[in-house]
């Protein structure tokens, strides 16, 4: 049932809503927009967006991957990673084959010129990290608590149905 008490004075409401500054949501989200200049050059250099650029650390991390498998390890949709994959094909850096054991998979593999690129991208990850002003141990920890908070985020289910009328209680 929804609460019948009556709703804070604006000043009480304005001291009890965070700022900017304080909301863990803007700081991670404001992080993401000054990453993303720090790698726009780079990754020019280079003839990669970001996400083609982290589909590539997953393949050469683990060539030949199903489109399935992944779109798992990037969060990514089939209807987001298809396309993505097509435009990485036609620069000749992947090439998609449909799986001969299971012919419902499609197979993603590294072409000679997308290993090549690897040794190319290698100073990617040292430039960013020096970008970041923060050790390297520091920068594990980081890491790791984002990590974990995905995680933690991955498992909420704050809309969920069954849940939704206790809140209202």
């Amino acid at each position: 049932m929804i609460s019948k008490e009556p709703l804070p004075a604006p000043d009480d409401a304005q001291a009890e809503r965070p700022g900017l500054d304080e909301s863990l949501c803007f700081a991670v989200y404001s992080a993401n927009h000054a990453f993303n200049r720090v790698y726009k050059p780079l990754l020019d250099a280079l003839g990669l967006t970001y996400p083609q650029y982290l589909t590539l650390l997953a393949l050469w991390a683990e060539d030949d991957q199903t489109v399935g498998s992944l779109g798992g390890k990037l969060f990514l949709e089939s209807s987001t990673l298809t396309p993505l994959l097509k435009r990485l094909e036609a620069m000749g850096h992947v090439v998609r084959r449909r799986d001969p054991a299971d012919e419902r998979q499609v197979r993603v593999q590294l072409t000679q010129q997308g290993r090549a690129l690897q040794h190319r991208a290698c100073e990617v990850p040292g430039n960013v990290s020096r970008a970041c002003g923060r050790s390297p141990k520091a920068l594990r920890k980081l890491n790791k608590q984002l990590v974990d908070l995905r995680e933690a985020l991955r498992g909420a289910h704050l809309c969920d149905k069954d849940h939704a009328a206790d809140d209202l209680d």
